[in-house]
């Protein structure tokens, strides 16, 4: 038998089975559903109501993807290069409607053998039960932030100028968008404090001229290794941040279990919709 050099089929990776599926679009504090994509792939989302095209955001947007398409009520994306093993391209979506929830959230990720062709987005109204039940979450949470905020204190210091690196273990960072990020929102200088009791990352943000007005609602903090990291709270220095204005953003953390130093934060605005994922966070 002669070995030579394997043929194109030899070297072509399995093809993928090819599947129609149905999300739910999440809920506070729900986890964001996946949808499988494959490199130079088409996958069509159907949304039950239309959506507002300028709206639409893809993480890696101008690197990652051949094509993005929104229309009334589809979004098609093919990607050119698919999510590594274990990575998550988050894709957000905002209805026309007014309706709740507002927004649609996925996140696009890579499998073996699967790949789906068309993603049903199904948008679930909220029951009377659910809508209270979340109300008594939100309100005995805003009873334990304000507890914690009068006990340190520190997100004020910070707003203040009182807290700079030369008080605490602090190191200083440069926030940049994530990759293909166009948000309206721009991350500037940080600083990331970190105490034997407690943690916090202070970062400027600037609401890009001609952007809605935007207030963080929550926060997520993650290490480069994909490790998160408990937030405990999320505080402006202004209630509200207008077009073309700046201001701090103090996250209140436990202090990570490991001693890793780079992360990445993801700020979402009050309705779960604007969100600005900083990258080069240290803390």
């Amino acid at each position: 038998m002669t070995l030579g050099t394997p043929s194109a089929a030899q070297t072509q990776p399995p093809a993928r089975e090819r599947q129609e599926r149905q999300v739910v679009v999440p809920g506070p504090g729900e986890p964001v559903p996946e949808a499988r994509v494959a490199a130079n792939t088409l996958t069509i989302f159907r949304f039950g109501a239309s959506i507002d095209r300028a709206s639409v955001e893809v993480e890696g947007r101008t690197t990652r993807f051949k094509l993005v398409d929104p229309g009334e009520y589809t979004l098609a994306l093919e990607p050119s290069v698919e999510p590594a093993p274990g990575e998550r391209l988050i894709v957000r979506v905002r209805y026309k409607d007014g309706g709740t929830p507002s927004y649609a959230a996925l996140a696009l990720v890579s499998h073996p053998t699967l790949v789906d062709k068309e993603v049903e987005v199904v948008r679930r109204p909220r029951t009377v039960e659910a809508l209270e039940a979340r109300l008594s979450h939100v309100e005995a949470e805003l009873v334990s932030l304000k507890a914690q905020c009068a006990q340190s204190g520190l997100p004020n210091l910070a707003f203040s100028g009182v807290l700079d690196s030369k008080d605490v273990r602090a190191k200083l960072f440069v926030g940049k968008p994530a990759p293909g990020y166009k948000g309206g929102l721009e991350p500037g200088l940080g600083t990331g404090y970190r105490g034997t009791r407690w943690a916090m990352v202070v970062v400027k943000v600037r609401n890009l001229p001609g952007q809605p007005a935007w207030t963080p609602g929550a926060a997520r903090l993650t290490s480069v290794k994909g490790t998160p990291v408990k937030v405990l709270s999320v505080h402006m220095e202004k209630p509200q941040l207008q077009p073309g204005e700046f201001a701090l953003v103090a996250i209140m953390v436990e202090p990570p279990a490991s001693n890793e130093v780079r992360f990445r934060l993801e700020l979402v605005d009050s309705e779960g919709g604007r969100l600005l994922p900083i990258t080069e966070v240290e803390l």
